[in-house]
């Protein structure tokens, strides 16, 4: 077998860095008759073995890909348990979730306030919406057009949370 005049040790070859996460241009330090074995980046100077190039991605964002330590059989499992919990959640529609509810008596959304299950809340910049969930300061609300996840009861005392004081008093001792 001959071997391309540019496959030599001081060559350049195409190769995948590492460190850099890139199939970038190295240099070919070491050789095993025809085979490449050792190779030396040309944009971070790192030394590596030679492991060829390694197929590109296709991105799903801007953002850097996502390194994956799930096994295929653990990628399946959780395909699966997505495609069953697809299938069990019914939709309800906003006019349907709204019907017998006092849309006159919503409460303004303010962060301070707390908020239970089947409130109605008028945000300043959604507009009308229910509360389907509660967990700890946090909240989902169903809009008109999606829903979002909202805090609530932030700067009430955790075991005074969902309590209205009547009257409190302030004290005026130093």
């Amino acid at each position: 077998m001959k071997v391309p005049p540019a496959i030599r040790v001081g060559g350049e070859i195409d190769a995948f860095c590492n460190k850099c996460q890139l199939n970038l241009a190295h240099t070919i330090l070491a050789m095993v008759g025809s085979k490449v074995v050792k190779v030396k980046c040309n944009t971070c100077d790192s030394e590596h073995h030679y492991r060829g190039e390694q197929p590109l991605e296709k991105a799903q964002s801007f953002a850097a890909p996502r390194k994956s330590s799930a096994s295929p059989a653990a990628k399946a499992a959780k395909a699966a348990r997505a495609a069953t919990s697809k299938a069990s959640k019914i939709e309800v529609s906003w006019e349907d979730a709204f019907k017998g509810k006092d849309v006159s008596k919503a409460r303004k959304y303010s962060p301070k306030e707390t908020f239970k299950p089947e409130d109605v809340l008028d945000h300043p910049t959604f507009g009308l919406g229910l509360v389907v969930a509660v967990r700890d300061e946090k909240i989902d609300v169903k809009f008109r057009q999606f829903e979002k996840t909202l805090v609530h009861g932030k700067g009430v005392p955790a075991d005074q949370a969902g309590v209205v004081m009547k009257n409190p008093t302030v004290s005026t001792e130093p």
